[in-house]
């Protein structure tokens, strides 16, 4: 062990949030160290030159939840940081039909209404009932969680509970969208088979839900926590989605932060139950005053910190913490753009679909869950393709494209082979799956990458290949994630505090974890915090 330097802060690993950590961190004046395991700042979310000249976003793939006011507050825009917006989602059906939804709420209802008259009167309702129970979310994501249930913590919770009293009826229907399955959430509302699988499909993006599983109306909610454009906005960044985390890194250098690249952490030096600062594979150590890790809760708690620090109560919580995937990605470098044969461009005004849902109905939707749940790849997985070059021509040479492939389900681990027999066959009924709406797909393609749950974890430190560093349910939010009484970015080692996405509110391009987590730090290194005599 060598020692190699003393710093304030020790941020481990420079994904999104260990990097808007820093940001902050080091603009209070901490000297801050961020230690990177691979080669480039951003962690899952990055820009990579898989091919020549093909610039991919190759896990997180577009902008719908960071948070403008963290764009604000650390002056992005002043970093290269720039948002690309688009307005529409195009979902073709089985029968040849389709549904475009777009920002404008009229232009959508009139979508609809080709389907079902009344669904299209109650959309407005819908929505703004959404918009209201992401207001109110939107508020929460920015709170701590409190560690124990003293008179502060429930003066908080109160407050809360008089807010959500305002919605009236809504409140009801608020349980409902926490608890329910997105199905009967949307039972309520329509009739329409259509619409209600083009908004089922949300139910299932990153977590190990069908549509019909309690809790998947939430990640619905979730996905709507987007403040560009408003609730549910979605866009492109300039550069791919690593344009965001190069803006981060700059804005925190410019701070005095130090980045370190192909410096993977081995251990977190615990003394006397405290972090004292940090030990790299290849022997270097560094010493620090606190410890921010944006690695998954297991990661840090048992492979970083180890159970030997840490009571038999709290390795049981974060051993049955929850992070089974079922996502993947597939990446294309096209020579063309595939036509949609239910894309049409007279009536859109917009030349080929930027962003699509392939799950036409509920009962597909399903199946593929009911396929993963039995350890096996979906026959026909639901998909996003999506073509950020129509955004961005400036990532793929002339005349060619980007198609980047988000889906489910294909689980972490199969019953009766593995990804090492399975991933190409997989990726050609992804291919072939396409290829039913739009037939031109396999002639149009040069290459591919195929990423499935253990790459993302081997590559991009994602347990187990899991988007959110864990499930999205409600026994994983709020104070209970990641295990009860340390749902306040905390640890039970002083000094060591977690800042990534398995905290409060949770996964996906959000900033927030790590905004928080940095809000908490400086906190105790000002002194104003207590800590609480009993956990949850």
């Amino acid at each position: 062990m060598v020692a190699a330097g003393s710093y304030d802060a020790i941020v481990v690993g420079a994904g999104h949030n260990g990097l808007v950590s820093a940001a902050y961190l080091a603009r209070a004046g901490l000297r801050t160290l961020v230690l990177e395991r691979r080669g480039i700042v951003g962690g899952a979310c990055v820009t990579e030159e898989v091919w020549p000249g093909f610039h991919v976003s190759t896990t997180s793939y577009v902008n719908s939840m960071f948070q403008g006011r963290i764009i604000q507050d650390l002056r992005l825009g002043e970093f290269g940081f720039e948002l690309i917006p688009t307005d529409n989602l195009f979902v073709p059906f089985e029968d040849g039909r389709s549904m475009v939804l777009w920002d404008d709420e009229a232009r959508t209802c009139a979508e609809i209404a080709k389907f079902s008259r009344k669904d299209a009167e109650r959309y407005p309702d819908y929505n703004r009932f959404l918009h209201e129970a992401a207001a109110f979310v939107r508020e929460l994501i920015w709170k701590t969680p409190p560690a124990s249930l003293g008179l502060r913590s429930g003066r908080d919770m109160l407050e809360l509970g008089w807010k959500l009293r305002r919605m009236g009826g809504g409140a009801f229907r608020f349980f409902d969208l926490m608890t329910g399955s997105i199905v009967e959430f949307l039972e309520h509302w329509f009739e329409s088979d259509q619409l209600k699988a083009t908004l089922a499909y949300y139910g299932s993006i990153g977590n190990f839900k069908g549509p019909m599983t309690p809790g998947s109306a939430y990640v619905l909610l979730h996905h709507l926590m987007g403040e560009h454009k408003g609730a549910g906005g979605w866009g492109f960044i300039r550069g791919g989605m690593g344009g965001l985390t190069k803006a981060l890194a700059a804005c925190a250098r410019s701070h005095g932060a130090t980045i370190l690249t192909d410096a993977e952490t081995a251990r977190v030096t615990v003394r006397d139950g405290r972090a004292v600062g940090v030990e790299l594979v290849n022997g270097d150590a560094y010493s620090a005053k606190v410890v921010v890790s944006n690695a998954d809760p297991r990661t840090t708690y048992l492979r970083l910190v180890g159970a030997e620090h840490l009571d038999g109560e709290t390795v049981t919580e974060i051993e049955s913490y929850k992070t089974f995937s079922t996502a993947f990605k597939i990446n294309f470098a096209l020579d063309r753009l595939p036509e949609y044969t239910a894309f049409d461009r007279e009536a859109t005004g917009v030349p080929y679909p930027t962003y699509v849902h392939l799950g036409p109905t509920i009962e597909y939707l399903e199946r593929a869950y009911d396929d993963a749940k039995y350890g096996r790849p979906s026959a026909r997985p639901f998909l996003s393709p999506v073509v950020p070059t129509l955004a961005d021509p400036a990532l793929a040479p002339e005349g060619r494209h980007i198609l980047t492939v988000f889906g489910g389900h294909a689980p972490y681990t199969l019953a009766d082979t593995t990804w090492d027999d399975e991933r190409e066959k997989f990726a050609d009924r992804v291919v072939d799956t396409i290829a039913e709406f739009a037939p031109g797909i396999r002639e149009a393609i040069i290459d591919r990458q195929i990423l499935m749950p253990p790459d993302l974890e081997r590559i991009y430190g994602l347990p187990q290949g899991h988007i959110f560093h864990g499930e999205l349910s409600i026994d994983q939010l709020f104070f209970l994630r990641p295990i009860p009484g340390f749902g306040d970015y905390r640890t039970p080692i002083r000094g060591l505090y977690l800042c990534g996405s398995g905290t409060h509110p949770g996964g996906g391009v959000y900033g927030v974890p790590g905004h928080n987590a940095a809000r908490e730090v400086l906190r105790d290194v000002r002194g104003r915090y207590r800590r609480p005599r009993r956990r949850l």
